[in-house]
């Protein structure tokens, strides 16, 4: 029931009880009572009749109706306000429920999260270890290798030797080094090995000292891979190569014609591969091979 309906019938209840009072109220005014002395009826007239009853009044029912509809009108004010705050509860109950739900799934993917990070953990602690093992054991095993290929240097052919040297005291400084980690000092060591092995599969030409001292001379090297070390003089009129048997260098002028041409060759090659720098002059040994060829 609703507040306007509460009215209506609040509003008929009491005309329809102002109604009934002024009809009551007509009735009496219509009805005198006969002039007779007290306790005589009147001569010649018929005995009066009884006189009826008052008619009962209805404002008790009209007032009673009344705070019926007030108490209706209240009831319905606090149904109403129930009525909101249930249905606010609900909003408010189906928009945890969702939060929940989100959290819970949130709350799943931190914990397969943290399930990962903590097998990470363990897996790197179990590198660390493995790393720790690893060093003693590489530290030794690249020693070995710097020592090998300190030998190979000195028992190899005598090309490129202040270059080589230098490299391998380089290597050795680093292993004494505690600020390069041992991934470098193994890096430099691999790389060290593969540059002496580019040397075999080589042809190489380029100028230095033969002898040392006051009897040193410059001259052209010829290497070929590591299968012969050759010289010639820059006038062109001394050649030889270096016997790795005996340990010394031999003179043999028959390798003349075969060293200048090599020389010449590699000369051209080196100057196609710097022509972009600029190169427009053959090395002077080579121009000087030309003019006595």
């Amino acid at each position: 029931m609703t507040h306007t309906t509460m009215a209506s019938r609040r509003a008929l209840a009491a005309g329809l009880g102002a109604a009934l009072a002024l009809l009551a109220t007509a009735a009496r005014a219509q009805d005198p009572a006969p002039a007779v002395p007290a306790g005589e009826p009147a001569a010649g007239a018929p005995a009066a009749a009884p006189k009826a009853p008052p008619a009962p009044s209805l404002e008790p029912l009209v007032k009673e109706q009344v705070g019926a509809d007030d108490a209706a009108v209240a009831a319905q004010g606090r149904i109403d306000a129930l009525s909101d705050e249930t249905r606010e509860m609900l909003l408010q109950y189906r928009q945890y429920l969702r939060e929940t739900e989100s959290l819970r799934e949130y709350r799943e993917q931190l914990e397969a999260q943290v399930q990962s990070q903590v097998e990470e953990i363990g897996f790197v602690e179990k590198q660390l270890v493995e790393i720790e093992t690893t060093a003693r054991e590489v530290l030794p095993l690249m020693q070995k290798m710097l020592d090998t290929l300190e030998r190979f240097v000195a028992l190899d052919l005598p090309f490129q030797l202040e270059e080589r040297r230098k490299r391998v005291a380089g290597l050795r400084d680093a292993m004494a080094r505690a600020d390069v980690t041992i991934s470098e000092k193994y890096r430099r060591i691999v790389e060290a090995y593969q540059i002496e092995a580019d040397y075999g599969r080589t042809l190489e030409a380029y100028q230095g000292e033969l002898g040392e001292g006051p009897q040193a001379r410059t001259v052209r090297f010829l290497r070929l891979g590591r299968v012969a070390l050759l010289y010639q003089t820059l006038d062109g009129e001394d050649t030889g190569y270096f016997d790795a048997g005996q340990k010394q260098w031999v003179r043999d002028d028959s390798y003349r014609s075969a060293v200048r041409r090599a020389t010449a060759h590699r000369d051209r090659a080196a100057c196609r591969q710097r022509r972009r720098a600029g190169c427009r002059h053959a090395p002077p040994s080579t121009a000087a091979a030309r003019a006595r060829g």
